[in-house]
């Protein structure tokens, strides 16, 4: 029972590195910014003031901004939530797949887009739509499972050491707060803890 308390900290429960968290929410307030940026390029004269005065820049630059600016938004919610090694590999294979629509978008903007001998609007849409679909499916899935992870119903299982075994014990939501508090050093103290739940694994 020596690690009864490691079991309560901050960092095995919320499995979170506050840099990680700080990271992923400048990362989604930049891809906002984008998507804001992006917009008003191409519906203000904000385009002169970047110097995109050539025909099509601003709709080029805009739409390139605004096209980095959404898989940023989704890579920063699993890097903020609790997310899984799949969960943050889906985003991941998403965003890239966005990124192959962004470059096709480069590519083809526009003079290859919808009129040319090699119109490349299609596979670009195709490409940028299956990303995000993708990345979408899996910042849902995070989101879910952090839903459920913290529902106030049900029951919270904990797995302690007992007589050299490791065994699971329920408890409701308002004893592992209890719980917490007093291995955390504001609400009993931690043997009051230890004992309790060695006599529950004995019952």
């Amino acid at each position: 029972m020596e690690n009864l308390g490691d079991a309560y900290s901050n960092r095995r429960w919320e499995g979170r590195d506050p840099r990680r968290v700080v990271a992923g929410a400048t990362l989604g307030g930049v891809g906002a910014l984008a998507v804001v940026v992006a917009i008003l390029l191409v519906t203000t004269p904000l385009s002169a003031v970047v110097g995109a005065t050539e025909p099509h820049a601003a709709e080029k630059l805009g739409g390139t901004l605004g096209g980095l600016g959404i898989p940023a938004m989704f890579l920063s919610v699993v890097a903020v939530l609790p997310s899984s090694r799949r969960e943050q590999s889906g985003v991941a294979v998403g965003a890239v797949l966005c990124l192959v629509g962004i470059g096709l978008f480069q590519a083809a903007y526009p003079y290859n887009w919808t009129v040319g001998e090699q119109t490349l609007a299609f596979e670009t849409t195709m490409a940028y739509f299956i990303g995000t679909c993708v990345a979408f499916w899996f910042v849902f899935t995070a989101m879910a499972s952090f839903r459920r992870r913290n529902d106030p119903h049900g029951t919270v299982k904990l797995e302690i050491s007992h007589k050299g075994e490791t065994k699971t014990v329920e408890v409701s939501p308002k004893e592992y707060r209890r719980y917490t508090q007093a291995v955390r050093g504001d609400g009993g103290t931690t043997d009051e803890v230890i004992q309790e739940l060695e006599s529950r694994i004995e019952d």
